[in-house]
């Protein structure tokens, strides 16, 4: 027996920092997410690294990180390896971050998401993120698309 989801590719350290909670908020430049509120979403470790090391500047400054528990972040997000469905998110509402807010908001925005530079994106807040009790290979892509999920592998 399975469960159908929909599921969207994230990459590296994103879909590991989902998974374990730390971050709550997507960021997309289009509403790819907003069709899915109130559903859950599988999340699909990508084969490729986010460009950019934003999340860590987050994680060190207004999270208080240090390295030693970055790391720690890191190997956990790497649990399941690449290329692989690893856990499920709900998703919640959708919204227009807009292009002028107070500093103190967008900050908190920023924090949520582990990304700066939110304005006019689209964000989607995502809460209890959980594992699988074990991945399952998959081809990512590029939009949501859904996955079949072995009910042995839900937490």
């Amino acid at each position: 027996m399975s469960v159908t989801v929909w599921c969207l590719s994230f990459r590296q350290p994103y879909a590991g920092l989902v998974l374990d909670g730390l971050k709550t908020l997507e960021s997309r430049w289009r509403p790819l997410l907003a069709p899915l509120e109130n559903h859950t979403l599988a999340v699909h470790i990508a084969r490729r690294d986010w460009e950019g090391d934003e999340w860590r500047a987050v994680l060190r400054g207004p999270l208080g990180m240090n390295e030693a528990q970055i790391q720690a972040l890191l190997e956990s997000g790497e649990r399941f390896g690449r290329g692989v469905v690893a856990g499920l998110v709900d998703v919640g509402v959708t919204s227009l971050c807009p292009a002028s807010m107070l500093e103190e908001e967008l900050q908190h925005l920023e924090r949520a998401a582990l990304l700066v530079g939110l304005q006019e994106k689209h964000v989607t807040h995502l809460s209890n993120p959980r594992w699988l009790k074990e991945p399952l290979s998959s081809r990512g892509g590029r939009d949501p698309w859904t996955v079949e999920i072995p009910t042995e592998l839900l937490p």
